[in-house]
């Protein structure tokens, strides 16, 4: 690993948000950014080794995040998830990998960059969700929810009333209802029970439906 000022790759196939971090961290003094690739396989064509790859969480390729975080591990980088995916099971394959640590990107610039200095140093970077990805069981049965289950879970796990969900969602409320009925169903189907509002939040952080508190 380099002595002096740490070097940065930066692994994400979205060009706007690959420029916005390029000027992010180019106007720092105390890091160097060595190059953006859209897969972890083009960091070798940026010539140099780097202490840490900033890498995004869901790629266009397919790639598994374990995959990944291993050929960045065997390159001799350190790696800090870079995401504003939800999956709770690509979150925590990346834990299990030995990434240093997730950032959101919606975390504010000073965060993001706080972040980037500390996993260089090889430090781990600790927040909520990657406290929850490292702590939660990695065999976590899996409640089945079709996508309207797991929207009208989200929204009414974060607060919202069936009558407020009926209106978003262009439903009845008896509908809604229904839904939330069938959905404490399929969670006590697994054995992860969800009879309060506040079991269901618990069960939509653990799913990755909401995120969790800053």
């Amino acid at each position: 690993m380099s002595t002096s000022m740490p070097t940065i790759a930066l692994v994400e196939d979205h060009a706007l948000i690959a420029l916005g971090f390029r000027d992010l961290v180019n106007a720092t003094d105390d890091l160097r950014l060595v190059g953006m690739v859209e897969s972890v396989a083009e960091l070798d064509s940026l010539g140099e080794s780097v202490d840490l790859v900033v890498l995004d969480l869901r790629l266009a390729d397919g790639s598994l995040p374990e995959d990944n975080v291993r050929a960045i591990h065997a390159r001799g980088a350190h790696v800090l998830i870079y995401t504003g995916a939800e999956d709770r099971r690509l979150i925590q394959s990346a834990a299990r990998s030995g990434a240093l640590g997730l950032i959101r990107k919606s975390t504010d610039a000073e965060t993001l960059l706080d972040a980037i200095r500390t996993a260089a140093r090889g430090r781990e970077v600790f927040g909520v969700d990657w406290a929850a990805a490292i702590d939660a069981d990695a065999q976590l049965p899996d409640a089945r929810l079709s996508a309207r289950e797991q929207e009208i879970l989200s929204l009414y796990a974060s607060g919202e009333t069936a009558t407020s969900v009926a209106t978003i969602t262009n439903l009845s409320r008896d509908t809604v209802a229904d839904y939330v009925s069938r959905i404490r169903k399929k969670y006590a189907e697994v054995g992860r029970p969800a009879t309060t509002r506040v079991d269901l939040y618990k069960r939509a952080l653990e799913d990755g439906l909401l995120e969790g508190p800053a």
